[in-house]
């Protein structure tokens, strides 16, 4: 008689744990049931969950989205003019005569202009594909997390990233930085995937992604490769040499997606294209090197204005707190304080695991992104403004859902109890100082939070002293835990998606809070820098003859969005620097000037500065010149080829007022236009009429 031998069954993950998985198990296709349910090894409750935050996220960020008009208009402007040129649409002109182009790469435009031509253009065609974008950050982001982690801990890192108020802020917005976010987190989620399998394909894609969020917003995008590949190259399955080699081979990928455009642009002689705007030789290398690239870590930014810092950066007191502080704290910090405290935790109780350990891996991607971007928006020296903070948005949310995904598991423990109870104290006192800065607003969450926090910290003691609490028990305090510690951001989201926003520098939160401007009551103060509100047509304090006055329509003359004054620098009634690059206002009697004889003109008006050539380009639906740029110091157009222009008969009006130096081709321009043609008023706007000259114009 023979012995029969069984081989022991592999070790299956448990399906519902909250330690990191070991992969994802096959199953039977049932693409109805999987629909609604999820996968087998998901509790029943897990797809729900996800697809509530799902639609939560998109009602958040796009109901009311409306009420924000044209919201940043130098971007819209630049959307119109791509809906009527495709040179426009490739070379990311802001007119569609293809005088000059914004002062970025244009990779966000292409998708608001690609929606734009199907829907027609309107703010709802410009903005929703933003909103879009956040949900889909949103998902690929609980998709990451779940991977590696449980359904809870994915459904809480996804809810962390939906109500981070300067989340909130961007994906109602059409600034780039909603695409930079997407990408990178797409790019995490297909790291994640080779650091599962040491597949180069997967590689390739994160060197893409990446690559094409560098098209978005340049080298902001940069700032998580550190993290990416010191995660692969330490914690990626192949063998040393073959991790090298799968790197460089991304590295490859990452510099043909980033740089294409750059080189097809370079190559294109200077007369067949539009001026690079913000770059000080018309060339796009300049703009990647100098204003848009390490001018803003040592603040040498030649042709940018001045925000109006004192301590450290032009635009703001720089340092190892700047994340905290008035004009960033409640944008981004509500949970940084947790996540820092999970990431050093987690990296302590993981130090002594094999090489691959998952836990880690996470951990250093998510941590070393945080790390090194939250160091450089610190300590940059150059133009960092609260918004692009949203970047962080995503390390934050990963880390608080995998930080407490790790140690509610390890909770029966002192050491893991301790973590959770350590994260849950952090944030309810760093919620407590964020809200004091606002005390007339919503009194009652400072108390909600502070004895749920307490709540839950007396909840993890009894959970350690008696580890046979149910489980209902413990799932229901983890949920309400959850609910407390997000109720202020959460607030402040709903604050943010209530409000309509305008300008160049959008801030999230009551308008009570400090900040850069979005309206009445933010900013730096009656003494800082700004022209009118970004929400309200009141006086501005700009250079020029049009430089103040009262919005006599309250409202940009096309759609209803709202509209500040003139920018400029100078005293403003609670403008702030929020204030500083807005357009002007539009009346219908300059509106109505512009549109006619409009077919004979390459442009309608030129003025200075493209916030405010977007204001009357938006309004009349014509070209108009942007001189100087984004902040009117571009060295384009020179006064000989304005004239030229103007003896061509290229240009209708010249419109007083906007940005700029007061020594540069922008001044050069306006004194040559005033010496020699007569000003008339068109509603509160001084206008010259290019084609009825009083000198010696000739």
């Amino acid at each position: 008689m023979t012995a029969t031998v069984v081989a022991p069954s592999p070790a299956v993950p448990p399906a519902t744990g909250d330690v990191a998985r070991s992969g994802p198990q096959p199953e039977p296709r049932r693409p109805l049931r999987r629909l609604w349910r999820g996968p087998d090894r998901d509790p029943a409750w897990a797809r729900p969950a996800l697809l509530g935050l799902l639609a939560a996220t998109a009602i958040l960020y796009i109901w009311g989205l409306g009420a924000s008009g044209w919201a940043n208009g130098y971007y819209s402007a630049a959307v119109q003019a791509g809906t009527k040129s495709w040179k426009a649409f490739f070379f990311g002109s802001t007119d569609s005569s293809n005088f000059i182009t914004v002062d970025k790469i244009p990779g966000s435009l292409w998708i608001m202009e690609l929606s734009a031509r199907v829907f027609g253009l309107n703010s709802w065609s410009i903005l929703v594909p933003q909103a879009l974008e956040g949900v889909a950050a949103v998902g690929i982001l609980y998709a990451t997390v779940k991977r590696w982690f449980s359904p809870g801990a994915a459904v809480l890192a996804g809810a962390v990233l939906a109500l981070t108020p300067v989340a909130t802020l961007m994906f109602r917005f059409n600034n780039p930085d909603a695409l930079l976010v997407l990408l990178l987190v797409g790019a995490a989620y297909a790291l994640t995937r080779a650091l599962e399998s040491g597949r180069t394909g997967w590689l390739v894609l994160v060197g893409s992604l990446v690559g094409f969020g560098f098209l978005a917003k340049m080298l902001q995008a940069l700032l998580v490769l550190p993290a990416f590949g010191l995660v692969y190259l330490f914690a990626g399955p192949p063998k040393l040499g073959r991790r090298i080699r799968q790197l460089l081979v991304a590295g490859a990928a990452f510099f043909v997606s980033a740089t294409w455009w750059i080189w097809v642009v370079e190559l294109i002689p200077a007369s067949s294209r539009p001026y690079i705007g913000g770059s000080q030789n018309n060339s796009v290398l300049n703009l990647l090197f100098g204003y848009n690239g390490f001018g803003r870590l040592t603040g040498n930014e030649t042709g940018s204005v001045g925000g109006g810092g004192t301590a450290g950066g032009q635009w703001g007191a720089t340092g190892w707190n700047r994340l905290l502080n008035a004009e960033m704290g409640t944008q981004i910090s509500w949970l940084l304080p947790a996540a820092l405290i999970f990431l050093v935790a987690g990296l302590v109780y993981t130090w002594r695991r094999p090489r691959t350990d998952r836990t880690r891996a996470a951990l250093v991607l998510w941590g070393g992104w945080l790390l090194v971007t939250g160091i450089t928006f610190s300590y940059g020296k150059g133009i960092i403004h609260p918004y692009y903070t949203v970047a962080l948005a995503p390390a934050i949310a990963a880390l608080i859902g995998i930080g407490a995904a790790t140690f509610w598991h390890r909770r029966t423990t002192l050491a893991g109890s301790a973590v959770l109870a350590a994260a849950i104290g952090a944030t309810a006192y760093w919620t407590y100082r964020l809200l004091d800065r606002t005390p007339g607003w919503n009194p009652w969450l400072t108390p909600v939070v502070v004895i749920g926090a307490l709540g839950a910290i007396a909840g993890l003691a009894i959970a350690l002293a008696f580890p046979q609490v149910p489980g209902r028990l413990l799932g229901a305090l983890a949920v309400a835990t959850a609910v407390v510690m997000l109720a202020a951001p959460a607030a402040y989201s709903i604050s943010t998606a209530a409000s309509p926003h305008s300008g160049a520098i959008p801030s999230a939160g009551p308008a009570s809070a400090g900040g850069f401007g979005r309206g009445p009551g933010r900013g730096f103060g009656a003494g800082g820098f700004g022209g009118g509100g970004a929400r309200a047509g009141g006086p501005g304090g700009g250079f020029g003859p049009n430089a103040a006055g009262p919005n006599p329509a309250g409202a940009n003359a096309t759609n209803g969005a709202p509209a500040g004054g003139a920018g400029g620098f100078g005293r403003a009634p609670g403008g702030g620097v929020g204030g500083l690059l807005n357009g002007a206002t539009v009346s219908s009697a300059l509106t109505r000037a512009l549109d006619s004889g409009s077919s004979r003109y390459r442009w309608v008006a030129a003025t200075v500065g493209a916030a405010n050539a977007a204001s009357y380009q938006l309004a009349s639906r014509h070209a108009v010149m942007a001189i100087g740029g984004f902040n009117g110091t571009d060295p384009a157009p020179t006064l000989a080829q304005f004239e030229r222009y103007v003896r061509a008969g290229a240009i209708h009006y010249f419109i007083a007022g906007g940005t700029g130096s007061s020594t540069g081709p922008a001044a050069q321009i306006t004194n040559w236009v005033t010496s020699h043609y007569t000003a008339t008023t068109i509603g509160t706007v001084t206008v010259y009429d290019l084609g009825a000259p009083t000198g010696s114009a000739s």
